[in-house]
């Protein structure tokens, strides 16, 4: 198929036809293969989309050894106890029997969380719609943005909610490209990204939904697919002042900063390759990010000035996703480099790297618990393990559905 102008992007007020629906993802499809061409794979949609169908597939697999001694699925108590250290895990859940492609009812995904070993799953919304990315909760734990598909249609709108599923309210007016909504660290204001099929920009926000405004205006933020694949290349630096962004403005994925106002945008990387965003240390002071300009998908390091660009990974295989432990001494990331994604862990200064899991389908989207002592991971279900790799287990369970976009909350203090 060849795409000779886009499809516009579907309004708000449109009726959904399936046979639409599936016009216009192929056409974002083949748009994004033919991206991929021009940047390599490394940050393809389509890439995202074999990911997915890889789900579907292994899912099957683990799912039938799982089916003889699976747990009930979700099953929600009167209340929701907190873990050690008060934190929970968010997460996207695909209710038995949706399909997770083209034309799959959007009423079959909803946002659920569950305490850090398992217990107490319980859903916030209820047939809500695709949850784009639940990486969302406000800084001291008590709130969810996330964005919520409009019934009937093929938009969606920025929502935010109590952690308890209360208070749910809408903030933005409905659109079909919408992404990462991300709070600032003092939870007064929430990026995000809005954009069309020319591409994306970045908008903030107060955290009441009032205030909008556009921060970047070259509309070529990379979208979905690099999203889907590798995590909204969007977050606020530590103390809020700066937001780090991904944009290939200049014809190449690159790594930007920019003030918490939109002034002062600056280009971070510069070389002939594609350059992602990937996380602030703790301190903020350093950015990791992944990059294929030697010739591989590797994970580096820099100042936040873009100064003392440094490689970490040297492996034939594709290493990506870096997480900044809470203190800042190490990294946990993915690497195929054994022949299957896996998660590692390194030193921050990119030694003592070393396998944590050993699993015979792929291993995805390492993150720190609050605390430090363990990293959750998923591929369809969501799997937690001590920082050492020990002690790995599975807290969800449900052969007959799929969990995805899991995030830890921030550890609850009480009040006062």
């Amino acid at each position: 198929m060849t795409v000779t102008a886009p499809p516009r992007p579907p309004r708000s007020n449109d009726p959904v036809d399936h046979e639409e629906f599936e016009a216009l993802v192929e056409a974002l499809i083949e748009e994004a293969r033919q991206r991929a061409r021009r940047r390599r794979r490394m940050y393809g949609a389509v890439a995202a989309v074999v990911a997915l169908v890889g789900v579907a597939v292994f899912a099957g697999f683990e799912r039938t050894a799982q089916s003889q001694s699976a747990s009930p699925a979700l099953a929600a108590p009167s209340s929701l106890a907190a873990g050690a250290d008060g934190s929970k895990i968010a997460f996207i859940y695909n209710v038995p029997g949706a399909q997770p492609f083209v034309g799959e009812p959007f009423q079959d995904w909803d946002l659920y969380v569950m305490n850090a070993d398992g217990s107490g799953k319980r859903s916030l919304t209820r047939h809500a719609g695709i949850q784009i990315d639940t990486r969302a909760w406000s800084p001291d734990g008590r709130k969810i943005v996330f964005i919520r598909s409009r019934e009937g249609s093929l938009s969606g709108h920025i929502s935010v909610m109590n952690s308890d599923g209360s208070g749910q309210r809408k903030l933005t007016g409905d659109s079909p490209w919408l992404a990462a909504p991300t709070w600032s660290p003092d939870g007064r204001k929430i990026a995000f990204m809005k954009g069309n099929l020319a591409g994306w920009s970045v908008y903030v926000m107060n955290a009441d939904g009032s205030a909008t405004r556009r921060l970047t205006r070259n509309a070529s933020i990379p979208g979905w697919g690099l999203v889907a694949q590798w995590g909204p290349g969007l977050a606020w630096s530590p103390d809020g002042r700066t937001i780090a962004f991904t944009s290939d403005r200049d014809g190449n994925v690159e790594v930007y900063v920019m003030n918490a106002d939109g002034s002062g945008q600056k280009r971070l990387t510069r070389k002939p390759a594609d350059d992602q965003f990937g996380a602030w240390s703790p301190d903020g002071r350093t950015i990791a990010f992944t990059s294929d300009r030697d010739g591989n998908v590797e994970v580096y390091v820099m100042n936040a000035d873009g100064s003392g660009q440094q490689r970490l990974t040297r492996n034939p295989g594709e290493d990506a996703t870096p997480a900044w432990s809470p203190d800042g001494r190490k990294i946990a990331f993915r690497s195929a480099r054994d022949g299957n994604s896996e998660i590692h862990v390194m030193n921050a200064d990119g030694s003592g790297q070393r396998r944590l899991t050993r699993i015979a389908w792929p291993d995805v989207t390492p993150a720190w618990s609050p605390d430090g002592r363990m990293i959750a991971f998923s591929f369809t279900d969501i799997y937690v393990m001590n920082a050492d790799g020990s002690g790995r287990r599975n807290l969800t369970r449900t052969p007959e559905a799929r969990e995805l976009g899991f995030a830890w909350s921030p550890a609850l203090r009480p009040k006062g």
